[in-house]
Formats: C-alpha cells, sequence, structure tokens
C-alpha cells in the first residue's frame, strides 16, 4: 500500500519549482537498467574515450592521488521529488579532467559534450562545461559510508544543478565528443533544475503536472525497487 502524501512529502519554501522533499533516499533508476543484475569488477577502472588522441584506462583506485573533497548537496529527481542534505565524498570533476582526463586521453579540440556510460548500461551526456562546475563531483561516498550499489558503487557522478537523470551511477566509461549524441527518449540535453528543464518537446510546467500526479506511485515503487542479489537498501 502507497503511503500517505502527507506522511511522504513536504513541499518546503526554497525549493526549485514543482519540487516537493522526501525525508528517504530511495534508488532511482530506469527499470531496463535498475534491474539488471549488476557485478562491479574486482578492480573497477574507467575508460576515457570519444573524440581523444589516446584512449585509455584508468584505475578507480589511482584517484586517490587526486585531492579528496565533501561537499553538502540537494538531490532533485525529475519525477518531483527532492532530498535534502545528503553529504557526499570524492573527487571534484574538474580536478579529475584537468590532472588525469586531459594528460592520458589528449581530448582533440572543440571536443564539448561529455557522455557517461555506467556498468548497467545506461548512459547520459551533459556539456562538458556544466561537468566542469565547482559543484560536480565523482562521489564513491555518502553521508559517510562507501557508496551502496542502489546509489552508484563503485564510483559516480554528482551535479547537483541537474536532474538526477544526469546523475549517472556506476561509471565504467568516461567520453568526450565534438558533437551531442542524440538523447534518450524525451531527456533534455541539459538538464538543468533552475530552468525545469526536466524534458524535451513541451514545457518543464507540463512535465511537473504530469509527473507530480504520479508521484505518490513513483515514490512507492522506487521504495521498493531492489536490485537483484542485493540485500535491503545497502547493496551487495
Amino acid at each position: 500500500m502507497s503511503p500517505s502524501p502527507r506522511a511522504t512529502t513536504s513541499r518546503v519554501k526554497g525549493l526549485p519549482p514543482g519540487q516537493v522533499e522526501i525525508p528517504d533516499f530511495p534508488s532511482w533508476g530506469p527499470p531496463e537498467h535498475a534491474l539488471r543484475k549488476l557485478k562491479v569488477p574486482s578492480r573497477p577502472v574507467l575508460s576515457l574515450g570519444g573524440d581523444v588522441r589516446t584512449p585509455c584506462e584508468v584505475s578507480i583506485e589511482e584517484l586517490v592521488a587526486l585531492r579528496r573533497h565533501e561537499e553538502g548537496s540537494d538531490f532533485h529527481w525529475v519525477a518531483a521529488w527532492s532530498r535534502r542534505g545528503l553529504r557526499w565524498s570524492g573527487y571534484r570533476f574538474r580536478d579529475f579532467f584537468d590532472d588525469v582526463f586531459v594528460p592520458l586521453a589528449q581530448p582533440e579540440e572543440g571536443a564539448r559534450y561529455l557522455v557517461l556510460r555506467g556498468l548497467d548500461g545506461y548512459w547520459t551526456s551533459v556539456p562538458l562545461e556544466d561537468a566542469l562546475a565547482d559543484d560536480v563531483m565523482l562521489a564513491d561516498y555518502l553521508d559517510g559510508e562507501p557508496l551502496s550499489l542502489e546509489h552508484g558503487a563503485p564510483l559516480r557522478l554528482v551535479a547537483p544543478a541537474h536532474y538526477g537523470y544526469k546523475n549517472a551511477k556506476h561509471l565504467c566509461r568516461l567520453e568526450l565528443r565534438r558533437d551531442k549524441l542524440p538523447g534518450r527518449g524525451a531527456e533534455h540535453p541539459r538538464g538543468r533544475v533552475v530552468k525545469e528543464e526536466r524534458g524535451q518537446g513541451k514545457p518543464g510546467r507540463e512535465f511537473r503536472v504530469m509527473y507530480s500526479v504520479a508521484l505518490e506511485s513513483m515514490l512507492h515503487y522506487f521504495r521498493n525497487l531492489r536490485r537483484p542479489g542485493s540485500s535491503g537498501g545497502r547493496g551487495e
């Protein structure tokens, strides 16, 4: 039975347009990806490719050479719910790009888009300038604990200014592109929360109304979503 709206959501002053705050942080993602049994390699790597001179791989373990960064931020899912005050720990994406991606992969001139691919088959893309913002991270810890499988282990992108569908989980490959790839379905090419870029083809307010009507049923679904082989909410 779905919890009542009063028990699960609240409208809070200061939230972005159309968002309601919830007290928990359910796992999210398109079912075809979120329900896929996922096996994380014993030595996870990030493959760096696309429009680069030297495609290569870097072990996630090697990121320890970068300065760690911790930041609190709110998470906004496109389906109209928000979780406030999450504490992420990991590495600034800008530091990773400047100190690892550029010297190793050597991007070609004019590469302006970043494609993010996960172990679950999910992919999304953002303009590189958005990914280089101060608050964008490659995170491996959430609220003081190692990232669970449900929330993106071993490594995920955290981009607070963008809806959750741009915050790709289980990262295994990053690509730079001169030309942007076709979007996934109705996904907006940028997905900025402040602009209410929920999707393509209609104003953000129309998407907002559609999602708001189904909010409680969607929350019930995501709260009960378990990846095959996972244990409760902590992941494999």
